[in-house]
This record gives structure tokens, C-alpha cells and sequence, in this order.
């Protein structure tokens, strides 16, 4: 009885929590455009094409299908040495909000660095569905 119990507990658990989406990443690195952190989204070409153009000036664009998929984006802003990084960790449904979560690294206080200017991003698509809108959650 009571291992029915906990399989019938995990299972609506499991139910009513957000389900995560598949993500494939378009692209992602230390050297952006973007100068200030800011967290971005694209729902049309139109957006897609401003973004990218911002991202990464005249550098081919990748193609995304906006009638399946949405863009996502994380640039974590000019950094002042290497050993930082940012990584969108998962992209959830909530309502007709998807919703990014990503989380942030930096290099130890007593860590040594590269002396070199930096500018983290990650840059993904995922499977639209009826989304009309992006969040953005910072995780630990």
C-alpha cells in the first residue's frame, strides 16, 4: 500500500509541475556585442534579426523556424577577465509564458584570470508552442 501511495504522490507531483522543453543552442561563447547584461527574446524574424545584428553584427545568421520555435538569450555584459560565463540551464512552459532559467559563474575571488575584456552569452531556440511571452529566472 504505501508504495502505491509514493507512486501515486511522484506521479501528480510530476503532473502539475512546469514541463521542460528541449533547447538546442544557437550559439554561445565569451565575446559579444552586447555590452550590458540583459536577458532577450525573439519571437519573429523580425526580433530575431535586431537581436542577432546586435549580437553579432554581420556574422551569418542562423536560421530559426518561428512558426515552431522562439529564441532565448542571455549576454551577461562586458566582464573586466575571463572566467565568467553564463548558461540558460532550462526553458519550462507556465501558462503562455516560457520561462528561462540560467545561471551565472564567476571565477573565485582568489582565482587567476585572463586580463582580457569579456562579454558571456547564450543564445538558444525552443519549441514555441502557444508562448506569447518570455521570462527570465536567475538560478544558483
Amino acid at each position: 500500500m504505501m508504495a502505491f501511495l509514493t507512486f501515486l504522490l511522484a506521479a501528480t507531483l510530476q503532473a502539475a509541475s512546469p514541463s521542460t522543453l528541449p533547447m538546442r543552442t544557437i550559439d554561445k561563447g565569451a565575446m559579444s556585442n552586447m555590452d550590458d547584461a540583459r536577458q532577450a527574446s525573439a519571437l519573429s524574424v523580425e526580433e530575431w534579426s535586431t537581436l542577432w545584428t546586435q549580437h553579432a553584427g554581420e556574422r551569418t545568421r542562423p536560421s530559426v523556424d518561428f512558426t515552431k520555435e522562439a529564441v532565448a538569450a542571455v549576454f551577461l555584459g562586458t566582464r573586466p577577465t575571463g572566467g565568467f560565463s553564463i548558461e540558460i540551464v532550462r526553458v519550462r512552459n507556465e501558462g503562455l509564458a516560457l520561462v528561462v532559467e540560467y545561471k551565472e559563474t564567476r571565477p573565485a575571488p582568489d582565482s587567476v584570470a585572463a586580463q582580457v575584456l569579456t562579454s558571456p552569452y547564450h543564445i538558444v531556440a525552443v519549441p514555441r508552442g502557444s508562448a506569447t511571452q518570455v521570462k527570465f529566472a536567475r538560478v544558483q
